[in-house]
């Protein structure tokens, strides 16, 4: 039984997560003055990074807070 409880746990924590990562990724997609989907498709590396690192920040701050 305690094993299930950690299994859905984990699923909440983990639907949560994406759920924070994609409002994060949105908002600061709305608040840059440029687009991030139009400079991806210019093959623009460097916005591959700041969304890599947009990404990294924000699951280090779920983190932080479900621990």
């Amino acid at each position: 039984m305690m094993l299930a409880n950690e299994f859905l746990a984990t699923i909440i924590y983990a639907v949560l997560a994406l759920v924070l990562m994609f409002t994060g990724y949105k908002i600061f997609d709305w608040i840059t003055p440029y687009d991030f989907a139009e400079e991806i498709e210019e093959k623009n590396p460097a916005i591959g990074a700041v969304i890599a690192g947009i990404f990294i920040a924000i699951a280090i701050i779920i983190k932080a807070s479900i621990i």
